[in-house]
């Protein structure tokens, strides 16, 4: 029994504050049409709307990788932010999952990356793949692929001791979820793990509060972005790549075709925990503060989740 109102009080509020805590959130940095050539003006900027901490690519940042950590955390610390991860992208990691040769490379850029990371308190490195060949991607592909992921994944797992996602991408290596469901098959769960980004799951074709219940623990991240309504439960019909400007694909979050609340119902109903991370590709007819801004607004207002 409480004694007082006062303990009552705090007890509740410490029981509510429990309820959120297993949501941490993030915001991506490298929105085209106005972050993408600083990201520490993104950085900045995401600080004032109200984001506590960021994600970007490493390649961004060349003049403090790999060799000045200390540098770039003095960077962070004035602008006031964390790191959700930092994640590959092009030089100076091999990204070419699909090449048994390149195998070695891949897993020596990728460790020293993780390295990196975790002097930023990191608990997960997130990569992407190459970009997609005009063939799409094969089963011999996959079947590289998979062993690549795996082994990668075992060593970050047993040598650096965080957790290994890799991201479904439009456009990329892997992509669908033909290409999901082959690579979640053939790969450790122990090793590697799921960044299921809403929008590219959507606009390959997939439910992604569909696949987020399939995949459950394993996915350890989100990224967070609408498409337009009538894609609501996956697109039709796939897209290639769009001019980003002139015709984005992916919006500010409350656009429609994302079911947001419902991901929401199912998260809290399994206890999930993890990173949700807003991202937007592109940002042609307001600037990407401003859409952050809303972005954080339907997540506070309509998702209850405090930023």
């Amino acid at each position: 029994m409480f004694t007082t109102r006062r303990q009552f009080l705090a007890l509740s509020a410490s029981t509510a504050l429990a309820a959120t805590s297993r949501y941490k959130v993030g915001i991506t940095t490298n929105t085209v049409g106005g972050w993408e050539k600083d990201p520490f003006l993104g950085f900045r900027e995401a600080r004032e709307v109200g984001f506590r901490n960021v994600e970007s690519f490493i390649s961004y940042f060349p003049q403090y990788y790999p060799d000045k950590p200390h540098e770039f955390k003095k960077r962070l610390d004035e602008i006031g932010v964390g790191v959700v991860t930092l994640s590959n992208g092009g030089a100076p990691t091999e990204m070419h999952f699909e090449d048994p040769a390149k195998r070695e490379k891949i897993i020596a850029d990728h460790l020293r990356l993780v390295r990196y990371i975790k002097s930023f308190g990191c608990d997960h490195l997130k990569i992407n793949t190459g970009p997609r060949r005009p063939e799409g991607t094969t089963a011999a592909d996959l079947e590289v692929m998979s062993a690549t992921l795996n082994e990668l994944g075992k060593r970050i797992r047993l040598e650096e001791g965080i957790k290994f996602g890799v991201h479904a991408h439009m456009w990329s290596q892997f992509e669908n979820r033909r290409e999901i469901d082959y690579v979640m098959d053939h790969t450790d769960p122990a090793n590697v793990s799921f960044i299921l980004d809403t929008g590219h799951i959507n606009l390959a074709g997939s439910d992604p509060v569909e696949l987020a219940k399939k995949l459950g623990s394993r996915v350890i991240e989100f990224h967070l972005k609408d498409t337009k309504p009538e894609h609501r439960g996956g697109a039709k019909q796939r897209i290639d790549r769009p001019d980003m400007m002139k015709e984005p694909p992916f919006f500010p979050l409350g656009k429609g075709g994302v079911d947001f609340p419902a991901l929401k119902a199912h998260l809290d109903k399994t206890s999930w925990r993890g990173w949700l991370t807003v991202e937007l590709d592109s940002s042609p007819n307001i600037t990407p503060k401003e859409t952050a801004r809303i972005s954080k607004e339907y997540i506070e207002k309509t998702l209850g989740i405090p930023v």
